[in-house]
């Protein structure tokens, strides 16, 4: 067997393996065990008892976390030129629409959000094939389909973050930094979580939150108590 290094017998010693810690816990531990030199991004996995395979049980919504997700999200506004000036004041950091879709065509994608009006949706369609693989494609159910791209584009800046259960039942997002108070993570985790389980499908039957884990970049998983969520 390989030796420990420091910081892993530094995380052995404070992480009990098996145990469900309580979310306030968890969002102390988390910071506690990152020993990377950069700030880390804060991880939340949802294991859900749902189908995915199945549109009836199909589980997918936007948040707006309170204390934003610590990360600067690059957002281009697709829209005509009467909504450009709002949506730049709004803090879009590209705003057009003809030569922006042209760059896509040419594989520009260096941006993390797409934010766009129910008019511009008919350009947008051939871009599917760049767009839809890395998450792009903007879509009324997660908001970025709207005739207010200013207050869309605002919503993003400060927080608001659309997520999707995957094929194998586990919702993933990014909640936070390291630098976050654990107050600040425990605040986001607990929305996020809440607002999954307001998205429960009628169809879902059994145990809806199978298991929760928090964790940083390149740190273990903190396993989570859901009842002390609820």
């Amino acid at each position: 067997m390989s030796k420990l290094t420091k910081n892993q017998k530094l995380v052995a010693g404070k992480v009990e393996a098996g145990k469900a810690y309580s979310l306030k816990e968890a969002s102390e531990l988390v910071r506690e065990i990152t020993t990377t030199k950069f700030d880390a991004s804060l991880d939340i996995d949802v294991r859900l008892g749902v189908d995915p395979r199945k549109a009836n049980q199909m589980v997918r919504g936007v948040v707006s976390l309170p204390n934003g997700t610590g990360k600067t999200t690059r957002v281009l506004c697709l829209c005509t030129p009467d909504q450009e000036a709002a949506a730049k004041e709004a803090g879009a950091d590209y705003v057009g629409l003809d030569e922006y879709i042209d760059k896509i065509k040419g594989g520009w994608t260096d941006v993390d959000v797409i934010i766009t009006m129910p008019s511009c949706m008919g350009k947008l369609g051939p871009l599917g094939r760049i767009l839809g693989p890395r998450g792009l494609m903007p879509n009324p159910k997660s908001g970025t389909v709207t005739m207010d791209v200013a207050k869309a584009v605002k919503e993003v800046k400060q927080g608001k973050i659309d997520f999707k259960v995957d094929k194998a039942g586990i919702v993933h997002a990014s909640i936070g930094k390291v630098s976050f108070a654990p107050e600040k993570v425990y605040e986001n985790a607990k929305e996020f979580i809440q607002t999954i389980i307001k998205l429960k499908p009628a169809a879902a039957k059994g145990t809806y939150i199978k298991s929760i884990f928090l964790s940083s970049t390149m740190s273990v998983g903190i396993k989570v108590d859901p009842k002390s969520v609820e």
